[in-house]
């Protein structure tokens, strides 16, 4: 207690509070939040485009691994600050809370409203550079870790091209607007490497959420360059989410109003899969976990469809309910909010709740009017609601026939679950495996203690192209559900999860991946929080046994192959083909002991582009696949054909 006096009180400086515990303001220090500082950057000149000044941004990865963000709109403000005595642009850029986002008179629609932006970027970097070009003038401040190494300064007059200033040389694209380059802290953060593919999908989507705004993105460590923007705004976002899929009706469904200050603005086209993906933004802001616009939506298409069966008598006595409406929709939401209250520093749930009777007004008038004037397409959207009714229905009677059945007593598979002894699903594991071969091998190699192994007899059901009833008909697919004990999609019960580790075990060859692509599609589409929760795993079988002398070496690639011979010498190569021509020793030791196997956790890191990528490789539509496998052919090696 006597320790505990006012001494012990610190008071850390903005920069310092920031480097201390940056995951408060980015999330975290890992690969996320590395890229989550380009994203703060590039919402600054988001927000210029939204209030009306900026046309054009361009992101370029540079090779001593910064990045730099210009735009061409009005400038950060460098005049002197009536209350600080200082250039606002120092303000901004090492104050935390200081912007012009609050009082809605600088910019009315606005992403960043925490005030936490690019004066996080500055504390983070190991060094920042910032340039104005604002009255035929470029102005210019650098800081390192956050601390400013000179006044705010004229160094030249605005020009388009190469600028240098002192050993500082950069390329000028735009003769207005702000030029941030800034470096990563590797004293901060676990990687400083930034990945090209992370930032152009983020960029993609903003161009597509801007209409015409133009947005450039350039990675000089590879000569890769890209342009983004979409004069079809969202509409054209939906075509492009929809690339996997034939879609039921040509036109895209388009609507955008104004009430009360809020934009609303959809876009939605209905396809022929039995899932639904739907894209929420709020002032740009990806609402991964909803809120009350997405609500006020969904009321809206629900209550339309309904109404418009009903009156043309087509319901024929079936009740339309959401997830029957929704089934093989595409919809893309933005709403534009002068004063949006998140759900904490994620921005990932919206709570206005002024916001949902908006939406719901705005939408169904739109689409109310759309469906009598487009009778044919309406018919055709409202069909697809009652087929999936139809499924909806039959495939609760399978359930329930399921239940009485005892289902997992009644199942005849080849070598049915082999469960193990342990209660704490947290402890237990389950391998799904393939054929009875590998099936065999895979119960005497387990530990019986908190191993599983659920063998499954050939591939299962694309659930990508069946409807629910047919799912719950094919019979490896309940010995998932069964084994798994959660159920599926809305009846969901994360409480009665058996296996807190649900590992896929298959062979390293075509039909290998091709089972695992069929099974991470049934958990994406029917059980994603397992997915969400880290709960899937994918076993990492070796591909060669190396022996020399007394001494064995398992390897999982042909890189490591190479490298161990090139070590070793003469010795003896054994190539595994299969699960199945591994003893129970050897499956043990190189697939299934916790000590030494290699296990992938499955994450999505995009769901939208997941969802896309998921309807490409496993739907109906043949041009898109083809044209994803050309793109991607030389990225897949060491398969057996």
């Amino acid at each position: 207690m006597e320790n505990y006096t006012a001494k012990a009180i610190q008071i850390l400086e903005d920069s310092q509070a920031v480097r201390k515990r940056p995951g408060m303001y980015i999330g975290s220090t890992d690969e996320r939040g590395l890229h989550h500082l380009v994203y703060e950057v590039v919402d600054n000149s988001i927000d210029e485009a939204l209030a009306g000044f900026c046309k054009n941004i361009n992101v370029t990865i540079h090779e001593d691994g910064s990045v730099s963000v210009e735009d061409d709109g009005r400038g950060i403000p460098v005049d002197i600050h009536p209350e600080k005595g200082r250039s606002a642009l120092e303000i901004v850029m090492t104050v935390l809370h200081a912007g012009a986002k609050f009082d809605k008179k600088a910019y009315r629609i606005t992403g960043g409203l925490h005030g936490v932006g690019i004066h996080v970027v500055n504390f983070l970097s190991e060094w920042l550079r910032a340039y104005v070009k604002r009255d035929g003038k470029i102005y210019f401040q650098w800081y390192v870790r956050g601390e400013p190494q000179n006044d705010v300064k004229v160094i030249g007059n605005t020009r388009i091209g190469k600028f240098k200033f002192n050993s500082f040389e950069e390329e000028f694209r735009y003769k207005r607007g702000t030029y941030i380059r800034f470096k990563p802290d590797p004293k901060i953060f676990e990687t400083t490497e930034f990945k090209y593919e992370t930032i152009r999908k983020k960029l993609m989507y903003l161009a597509f959420l801007n209409r015409g705004v133009r947005i450039e993105i350039e990675d000089r460590r590879s000569g890769t360059h890209e342009v983004f923007q979409y004069e079809g705004g969202i509409t054209e976002f939906v075509k492009y989410l929809n690339e996997g899929y034939t879609p039921l009706h040509r036109d895209i469904v388009y609507g955008d109003d104004e009430q009360n200050g809020v934009i609303v603005e959809f876009a939605l086209q209905y396809n022929d899969s039995t899932s639904e993906n739907f894209l929420a933004f709020v002032n740009t802001i990806n609402t991964i976990e909803g809120g009350t616009h997405v609500s006020g939506f969904r009321s809206a298409l629900t209550k339309v469809i309904n109404d418009y069966a009903k009156e043309k008598n087509i319901a024929k006595g079936v009740t339309l309910q959401g997830e029957d409406v929704r089934e093989g929709l595409t919809t893309v939401l933005h709403v534009r909010h002068p004063d949006p209250q998140f759900e904490g520093q994620t921005k990932a749930k919206l709570g206005n709740s002024e916001v949902k009777g908006i939406v719901f007004s705005i939408v169904s008038k739109i689409l109310k009017q759309y469906f009598e004037e487009h009778p044919d397409t309406a018919s055709i959207i409202v069909g697809k609601a009652i087929a999936a009714a139809r499924a909806r229905i039959a495939a609760r009677k399978a359930r329930e026939l399921a239940r009485r059945k005892n289902l997992l007593e009644s199942l005849d598979l080849p070598g049915k679950l082999a469960d193990c002894t342990e209660e704490n699903p947290k402890k237990a594991e389950l391998f799904i495996v393939e054929g009875d071969s590998a099936g065999g091998s895979a119960k005497q190699a387990r530990n019986r203690h908190f191993q599983a192994i659920l063998p499954l007899r050939g591939k299962i059901l694309n659930v990508e192209k069946a409807h629910i009833d047919r799912v719950f008909k094919n019979q490896e697919i309940r010995a998932l559900i069964s084994a798994i004990g959660t159920g599926i999609r809305d009846e969901f019960d994360y409480s009665k999860l058996r296996y807190h580790r649900i590992i896929i075990m298959t062979d390293a060859d075509v039909d290998g991946a091709h089972i695992r692509t069929l099974l991470l599609t049934f958990f994406y589409r029917y059980m994603p929080e397992l997915i969400e929760n880290g709960h899937i795993y994918i076993a990492q079988a070796p591909l060669y046994r190396i022996q020399k002398g007394k001494d064995v070496y398992y390897v999982y690639s042909e890189n490591e192959k190479e490298e161990m011979l090139k070590k070793l010498g003469n010795v003896n190569v054994q190539r595994f083909k299969g699960l199945g021509e591994m003893n129970p020793q050897q499956l043990w030791e190189t697939t299934m002991d916790p000590e030494r196997r290699r296990l992938m956790c499955v994450t999505i890191e995009d769901a939208a582009e997941a969802d896309r990528l998921f309807s490409i490789l496993m739907g109906e539509a043949v041009e898109p696949r083809r044209d994803f496998i050309i793109r991607h052919a030389r990225e897949v090696m060491n398969l057996d054909i």
